[in-house]
């Protein structure tokens, strides 16, 4: 029983593909605590944009933007072949997943350290390792809730919007309900993470300004992944063979035959 499981094509990518979107995920989460200058990356001047009467916005980014775009592309391709079914629990696993490392993370930074580990890297020139330990792993409550609300909640957007667009389009445009469905939940991905975050900390009219700046990095890679969802797809339609592509495409759509 079991090796029939394993041996079966569509369960071992489905656990591929699972298992790769929850640790992109998780890593993302673990990162984000990093900030980055776009323009530094590109060897450009800096942006100096001026929105909603804030000036000197620049693409500074969280290092977890690097990977988001990646885990929206995953979003779509198990869509295609598993359905909405199979993304929302994905996305609850990997809620629960993340919440679970972060309780480990605060537990780890809470455990008395040994003075040798502390005491030993002060002599030796570098920062205490108990403080630099909790920088690099501990995050603000809020931005961890605002990050798996916006997360989760994006998820489901991406889903309802691919699946609209699909049931106009049927098969063709895989590009359309791709980026689509990416540009709409990451819209709002952008937004419900500051807000939860740093509402009242810092004023809407920044907050709006810097989510429009996220929001420009995040479209575009949106765009410029699409090519890698036909990528993706062309290789598990190889995998898998027509007949069991058009099977696992029309399952998803929740189609027996047609």
């Amino acid at each position: 029983m079991i090796q029939s499981i394993i041996k079966d094509k569509p369960t071992r990518l489905f656990v591929f593909f699972a298992a790769f979107f929850v640790a992109n995920a998780l890593i993302a989460e673990s990162i984000g605590t990093k900030l980055f200058s776009l323009e530094k990356l590109l060897g450009v001047p800096p942006a100096n944009f001026t929105l909603f009467g804030q000036s000197g916005l620049t693409f500074t980014l969280t290092c977890g933007v690097l990977l988001w775009p990646l885990e929206f592309v995953m979003t779509d391709i198990i869509n295609e072949y598993y359905g909405p079914r199979a993304v929302r629990r994905i996305s609850i696993t990997a809620v629960v997943l993340i919440s679970y490392a972060f309780l480990m993370y605060f537990l780890a930074i809470w455990m008395p350290p040994a003075d040798f580990w502390v005491s030993g890297s002060i002599k030796e020139g570098v920062p205490d390792m108990q403080t630099a330990f909790g920088s690099v792993f501990g995050q603000g409550m809020r931005i961890i809730v605002g990050s798996l609300v916006a997360f989760l909640v994006s998820q489901l957007v991406d889903v309802y919007v691919f699946h609209k667009i699909k049931q106009r389009t049927g098969e063709k445009h895989v590009w359309l309900r791709a980026t689509g469905s990416t540009v709409v939940s990451q819209l709002i991905d952008s937004y419900i993470v500051l807000f939860i975050a740093f509402l009242g900390k810092y004023p809407w009219q920044q907050l709006l300004a810097i989510g429009v700046m996220n929001y420009i990095y995040k479209f575009l890679m949106a765009l410029l992944l699409t090519p890698l969802i036909y990528f993706v797809e062309y290789r598990i339609e190889k995998y898998f063979g027509p007949e069991t592509t058009k099977k696992m495409k029309l399952a998803a759509m929740g189609k027996e035959s047609e």
